[in-house]
């Protein structure tokens, strides 16, 4: 195709030419050969691209003239993320709704961006925007920044990372932001980027921290290909200057009014606030140059081979691909909503079974949920991803997602704050924030807003209530709490609702902002305390079902990944007892714990909560196997059903386990689930009218539930009891004949 014949082409013809050899260059490359072959595709698609765009500045090594690059400032739309259609969904429907995406895509382009988040120095190009180089996700590491001074090791150029967040003192080691030594404009951040990049903009914010206001309100941006020559972006003759932040929380964005290619990149801040120093928080927007001849970067990249939609969606697009998940797999799935939120959007959840919409005798039932914090949205995207995943698995013939379908009646609750997300969403992955959209619409944080079952169980502990007075598991709901002035959210209560009503075994919500996996208690036994290690009876099991998401995450347990923030959970293996990370009263692990079978944990799926959709790919190989892990591990313990000498099961039996100060219940129809790590264990059952019972039961180190059922009789007393009621509770009055009978036959025996 000539040059003539490309200018012929609309942007948009020009743009599926674009994804029809992105789709090429994405197929299995094993050898050295095809990398090379993808990357010449590349460097083709960028010249392609470059006849549409303004002419992109390349800045010169340092024997070369260095050129100007004019620009005109004018106000910046809000910048459209490439989205890559799902090849799953290919019936009418879906391509109805691709149809509807790429319009919204075109609308979305000419949409005037939220206040809040927009910054004066914005400028407009033609030129897609770059997806950030990675200073949040840590893909760019701390040998990669650099600056001219520095206040302290904690105010390091390695702390310059946008949203990181500081330590609890200013004095800590891990602080939360770069700070200069010096408050003068001869102060920069630098950015390595270790190959030829495109930059098309930075974001900025200013320092986290509870005691200092630290920003800058404006700044100059440099590059140099060799770190020793430097170029000042230009607008006309001027020094361009980007207008910054007006407080310290809120990023703000600055797209350059033409992209610049080059190796290093500098912001030199030149005004900040009056009663502050300088301190930075940065993004950079950056695409990487075609390089043939850089093995190692290409060799480690992550690619997936999975064939999904990787983007985010809205409220209505995530609607809409559950819809599709189900019309694909009609006979394994089911959507139903358990409430709605503030705002009156349904909280829709999606079934995966082989008998959608019943609960079976003897299966499991495992939730996983995700967006509790409606701003922490790599969770909710890793549940729209598993529901597609598990349904094109089951569908090719996949044998492990089969048994786990076939096996598990599976619920996945994709966004239980769709309010929150609906906020963040808006503004978009880099401009969120750390906070915004992370509460309900009534400002209420919906993962610790349950009831504080814990003061309730440990306070009856200490007046030696348990297990007299007081179970010590199915801790009642207080009613002040269940009273319609209470500051509970309506999404508190719906998810209350949904846990009481189903029988569920194990859970996890996914949540952002680190990589560990919390497990109960989540609050300290000691009033006052901060953190503390405050372990629950099923301490071990909890241990073992929080490494066993952890160990199979790519990063979690790696000792040689950089901290998100404060604290290297790596050297604990990438978990943690909640109360030992911060005390959280009313969290809903503890209440699923206390006030359900269930044993639910939080799974925070990466450090930075919004990630760029161009990094979803990437997260989803994180995440995928430790997804699947923790689902199997359901059918690690014992599991049986507890009936009567008829053979009818019996609800509500209680199971206790020796040495284990926490019993569950049987379901409706009988049947419990125990979660149990290998050993031997001495296993008792027992209902309110019957004889306790109990047996040993062995759990091995393969996976699958030991089968250990219970038949229990009715006692003496409670047989008594029942016909005491069937004759309304009076004395009961024998015929006279059988009344003579017994007297005569006393008389003869002398008595």
């Amino acid at each position: 195709m000539t040059r003539q014949h490309l200018s012929l082409l609309t942007p948009l013809a020009l743009l599926g030419l674009l994804m029809g050899l992105a789709e090429l260059s994405h197929g299995s490359a094993g050898e050295d050969e095809d990398y090379y072959m993808q990357d010449l595709l590349t460097r083709e698609q960028y010249n392609q691209v470059q006849m549409l765009e303004k002419p992109v500045a390349s800045i010169p090594d340092r024997h070369d003239h260095p050129s100007q690059n004019p620009g005109k400032k004018v106000p910046k739309g809000k910048a459209d993320s490439s989205r890559q259609m799902d090849k799953t969904t290919a019936d009418a429907k879906s391509v109805k709704t691709a149809n509807k995406k790429t319009e919204k895509n075109k609308k979305s382009t000419m949409k005037t961006p939220n206040s809040i988040s927009e910054g004066e120095g914005h400028y407009s190009s033609i030129n897609k925007e770059c997806p950030p180089m990675g200073l949040e996700t840590l893909k760019i590491d701390d040998f990669q920044l650099h600056a001219s001074t520095t206040k302290r090791y904690g105010l390091g150029a390695h702390r310059g990372r946008l949203n990181i967040q500081a330590g609890l003192y200013d004095d800590d080691l891990y602080d939360g932001a770069w700070c200069a030594g010096r408050d003068d404009p001869l102060q920069w951040f630098e950015v390595d980027a270790r190959r030829l990049t495109k930059f098309t903009g930075v974001i900025t914010q200013g320092r986290s921290s509870l005691w200092s206001s630290d920003w800058v309100t404006s700044y100059k941006v440099m590059v140099s290909n060799d770190s020793h020559t430097w170029i000042t972006l230009k607008n006309g003759s001027e020094d361009l200057i980007f207008s910054a932040n007006r407080e310290k929380e809120i990023p703000v964005r600055n797209i350059f009014p033409v992209p610049v290619v080059a190796r290093y990149i500098r912001v030199n801040p030149r005004s900040w606030f009056n009663s502050g120093n300088i301190c930075m928080r940065v993004e950079i927007l950056g695409c990487p140059m075609p390089d043939p001849n850089n093995y190692y970067h290409r060799r480690n990249e992550v690619i997936t081979t999975d064939d999904l939609d990787f983007r985010h969606h809205s409220y209505k697009e995530m609607r809409q691909l559950m819809k599709v998940v189900n019309e694909m797999c009609p006979n394994i799935t089911r959507i139903y909503n358990i409430g709605k939120s503030h705002s009156g959007l349904k909280l829709y959840a999606i079934e995966i079974s082989d008998n959608p919409g019943e609960h079976e005798l003897g299966e499991p039932e495992f939730r996983y949920t995700a967006g509790s914090h409606g701003n922490e949205v790599l969770g909710r995207e890793l549940l729209l991803l598993l529901m597609q995943f598990m349904c094109l698995e089951y569908l090719s013939g996949n044998q492990r997602i089969r048994h786990l379908v076939d096996e598990t009646r599976i619920h996945l609750l994709p966004s239980v704050n769709p309010d929150g997300y609906e906020k963040a969403f808006e503004v978009g992955s880099e401009l969120s924030g750390w906070s915004l959209g992370r509460w309900s619409n009534d400002g209420i944080d919906i993962h610790h807003n349950f009831p504080d079952l814990n003061s309730i169980l440990w306070e009856a502990e200490a007046k030696k209530w348990v297990p007299r007075k007081m179970f010590n598991h199915h801790v009642p709901i207080p009613e002040w709490y269940q009273s319609k002035n209470a500051s509970v959210a309506v999404e508190t209560r719906a998810l209350a609702a949904w846990m009481e009503k189903i029988p569920f075994v194990l859970g996890g919500n996914l949540q952002g902002g680190e990589l560990v996996v919390t497990f109960p208690y989540d609050k300290t036994r000691s009033q006052g305390v901060i953190r503390e290690q405050t372990p629950s009876p099923d301490d071990h099991v909890f241990r073992w079902l929080a490494f066993s998401y952890a160990s199979t995450h790519r990063l979690m347990t790696d000792a040689n990944r950089r901290a998100c923030h404060t604290e290297d959970f790596a050297k604990e293996d990438g978990t943690i007892n909640g109360a030992s990370w911060h005390t959280a009263a009313g969290s809903m692990n503890d209440f699923s714990y206390l006030h359900t079978n269930c044993f639910e944990l939080s799974m925070y799926v990466g450090c930075d909560k919004f990630p760029h959709e161009s990094e979803l790919p990437e997260e989803w190989e994180n995440n995928r196997e430790s997804l699947l892990v923790f689902m199997e591990q359901v059918h690690r313990g014992i599991k049986g059903v507890v009936r009567d000498l008829q053979g009818r099961g019996i609800a509500n039996a209680i199971i206790s386990v020796e040495g284990i100060n926490h019993d569950i219940r049987t379901a409706a129809d009988g049947d419990y689930w125990r979660l149990l790590n290998p050993g031997e264990y001495r296993v008792t059952a027992r209902a309110e009218g019957y004889s306790l019972i109990s047996r040993k039961c062995e759990v091995g180190y393969e996976m699958g539930a030991t089968r250990c059922d219970f038949t229990i009789i009715r006692t003496n007393l409670s047989r008594i009891k029942e016909i005491m009621e069937k004759f309304n509770k009076q004395p009961i009055r024998m015929p006279i004949r059988h009344l003579q009978a017994r007297r005569s036959r006393a008389r003869r025996l002398g008595t």
